[in-house]
């Protein structure tokens, strides 16, 4: 695929064009450009599951995610080391964002216990126990080999009482400054920090105040999409976009479905990346232009129709509903995998469609076309 602009030997952000509050533009490092808004499919384990890593560049995709708890357990980051990094290990040679693995700390270890300095954790492969502290989250990402790397944060699920979101957030602002001191002076590679603040305004814009006074190269926003309502996560966007710097990017991390995808667009985000695509894939959902399908459904089973005959992926051109439908009935392997390619397809052929049109200034036409397309389909489905 060929990069609409220039690598660079540096971390740089470039806004091309503004509609509203939303805008496309570039990140280029030296091993690729960034088309932003950008969609990063999940490789959690140094692998897009059910994937090929050139079907996900051919999608449209510029950069993948790569996770630091996994990664960490299995293989290990000095073993990873060894092997030359995440990139050559995954064969993916286009730039990787790793997450801090605060969030898997958090959510999937047992019998973890945070203090100031860190979080010591089970694994849940095999109970064994293991520290994370800021510094070491920041070397294990180096040691893969990672461009983008996020600061240690401590992410609160929701709902949560002021006084623990408060905790976790100062902690966190604390833990950031940790990791720039520990990321120092890295060309070409970049450490985001992560506003905190839970569902509380005053919180959040406390967090980004203090991160943007670290001056850092990107600035996510995290503990959203952990069981809140689309419209607190969409108000707690809008409150804390004010407050970051408007020429460095910004990341909504954990997000989500195509809704919330153009909905955080139209409210500045920047960058994006969420399992939802190819954990649906594996499980017999399909995202397309006409809305969310459930393969599973028995109504598919004699249904010709492929998922969408005018798009550019075989797995929703080529395949027919019906064949899907008894692969996924089946659980077939191939039906995850076309599934899967289905969908990383359709959210790159949003974020696509979301670029074109922020650049040509009818962004809220494409979202409003593209929800009605949705509800068309919604109503001739259950017609």
């Amino acid at each position: 695929m060929t990069e609409p602009f220039p690598a660079s030997d540096d971390f740089r952000f470039v806004v091309h064009a503004r509609d509203g509050q939303a805008r496309t533009g570039a990140i280029t490092m030296p091993r690729g450009t960034i088309r932003t808004p950008a969609f990063m499919p999940v490789g959690t384990a140094a692998t897009v599951k059910a994937m090929y890593p050139a079907q996900v560049r051919d999608l449209g995709a510029d950069v993948v995610l790569g996770n630091t708890y996994h990664l960490m357990l299995r293989p290990g980051p000095e073993r990873m080391a060894r092997l030359g990094g995440l990139h050559s290990f995954m064969r993916w040679d286009g730039p990787i964002l790793t997450d801090s693995g605060g969030f898997q700390v958090m959510s999937l270890s047992a019998l973890r216990k945070i203090d100031e300095d860190g979080v010591t954790f089970r694994s849940h492969v095999d109970g064994s126990s293991h520290r994370m502290s800021p510094e070491r989250s920041i070397e294990i990402q180096g040691l893969l080999g990672s461009d983008i790397q996020m600061q240690l944060d401590e992410c609160v699920r929701l709902p949560a009482d002021h006084a623990t979101i408060e905790r976790a957030m100062h902690l966190s602002l604390r833990w950031a400054e940790r990791c720039r001191v520990a990321f120092g002076t890295q060309p070409g590679k970049a450490m985001f920090g992560i506003v905190q603040g839970g569902d509380v305004p005053a919180l959040r814009v406390e967090s980004a105040r203090a991160l943007t006074d670290l001056d850092l190269k990107g600035y996510a926003i995290g503990g959203l999409a952990v069981g809140e309502p689309q419209a607190v996560m969409l108000a707690m966007i809008e409150t804390v976009e004010p407050h970051l710097p408007a020429h460095k990017p910004r990341y909504l991390m954990g997000v989500g479905t195509p809704d919330d995808l153009m909905q955080s667009v139209m409210r500045g985000i920047d960058m994006f990346d969420c399992v939802m695509p190819t954990r649906a894939g594996r499980h017999g959902l399909a995202y397309t232009r006409h809305g969310r399908i459930n393969l599973r459904n028995a109504r598919h089973g004699e249904d010709v129709r492929p998922l969408d005959a005018a798009s550019d992926c075989p797995a929703a051109r080529d395949y027919s509903r019906a064949y899907l439908h008894h692969l996924v009935r089946s659980d077939e392997i191939l039906g995850m995998m076309l599934l899967t390619w289905n969908n990383l397809a359709y959210y790159q052929s949003l974020m696509a469609g979301m670029r074109g049109a922020i650049a040509d200034g009818r962004l809220a036409e494409f979202v409003a076309a593209t929800k009605a397309g949705w509800a068309r389909a919604e109503a001739a489905e259950h017609a």
